[in-house]
């Protein structure tokens, strides 16, 4: 076997990782064979290539669920992955899954993710002959859009990752601790900001969740973590205690009764509808207008599908400056309007 600190890590992970673990070496490999790296896995190489792409970068301008909130410490698309990556992290170490795969799903999970948040996904579901779920476009991102057309050639493993985070269905445990750590960071971090807002209060929260889960978003994350651990250790599956899961899944119906479906959250969707509505139907008209790698999609798979791709990866100041640019007339200078 070669030397090097890849093979290095293959003989750790055999060691020191549950039998339920994906192990390196044991990666079903990518579309397009390519030479291993003498430093990295293959999934670290994923998580690097997740890193450094341009839909990676393009997430800190994103909604999460405010839109364009005052404030600085408000969430984003990326600040979400960032904990999602965290907390799937920790579930995989504590299982002794393979912590690597896990932070290169979780980073590369919300890649095809609209502006305007979840508004932005319902309105492009709508507008779509094709449909649109963020998964699947995660995964046409990371296949097909990035690197100019090119794709980031990403494992199997990690792709099954992503296309499965919203469900429980991922092949691997590791992508499960991702479909997990989404619904745990989400819950938390849109509660706290639904508070900074001033949409709930501390004391809205019902008693008997608070009760079971805590009452601080590191108490509720810490609660949540251990019981993956105590429930799953050893055991051919990702899940949370029963009583844990019943109190998570009663603190998600409340976020969308109390927070995501309200008017707050939603205010701003009918401009938003209408704003992607405008350049969609603009687009499909002029597709020649949009960016080249878009132009060689409309060529290959047709002008909804490169219309939808275009549309989902721009950022929500990017979407706003794109529709002023093609519908709102452009100011020009007045010289001399007094005559003097």
């Amino acid at each position: 076997m070669e030397n090097n600190v890849r093979t290095r890590t293959y003989s750790f992970e055999k060691l020191t990782l549950s039998r339920y673990a994906t192990l390196s070496e044991n990666t079903k490999g990518r579309a397009r064979g390519e030479e291993p790296c003498a430093l990295r896995t293959d999934f670290q190489r994923d998580r690097d290539r997740i890193i450094y792409s341009k839909a990676f970068v393009r997430l800190k301008n994103k909604t999460q669920v405010f839109f364009s909130p005052e404030g600085d410490h408000y969430v984003t698309r990326l600040t979400h992955t960032l904990d999602v990556s965290q907390i799937a992290r920790s579930i995989a170490r504590a299982l002794a899954l393979n912590e690597d795969l896990a932070e290169a799903i979780a980073l590369g999970h919300d890649l095809g993710h609209t502006p305007f948040g979840h508004s932005g996904e319902r309105i492009l579901n709508k507008l779509s002959p094709m449909g649109f779920r963020h998964n699947e476009q995660s995964v046409r991102v990371v296949d097909l859009i990035e690197k100019d057309g090119a794709g980031l050639n990403l494992t199997f493993e990690v792709r099954d990752g992503i296309l499965n985070h919203n469900g429980n269905s991922a092949a691997t445990l590791e992508g499960r601790c991702v479909h997990l750590a989404d619904r745990i960071a989400y819950i938390n971090h849109d509660l706290n900001d639904a508070i900074r807002a001033g949409v709930l209060k501390a004391e809205d929260v019902p008693k008997d969740i608070v009760g079971v889960l805590g009452s601080t978003s590191r108490e509720r994350i810490n609660t949540a973590v251990t019981s993956v651990w105590k429930t799953s250790s050893d055991k051919p599956y990702v899940q949370m205690d029963e009583s844990v899961k019943a109190a998570s899944d009663a603190l998600r119906t409340f976020m969308f009764d109390r927070v995501y479906r309200t008017p707050y959250a939603m205010g701003e969707e009918e401009k938003a509808e209408r704003m992607l509505s405008e350049m969609y139907s603009y687009f499909s008209k002029h597709p020649d207008e949009m960016p080249p790698v878009y132009v060689g999609i409309a060529e290959s798979d047709g002008t909804d599908r490169a219309v939808c791709d275009y549309i989902s990866s721009m950022t929500d100041r990017y979407a706003v400056y794109i529709f002023n640019k093609i519908f709102v007339p452009q100011g020009w200078l007045f010289v001399n309007e007094l005559g003097d």
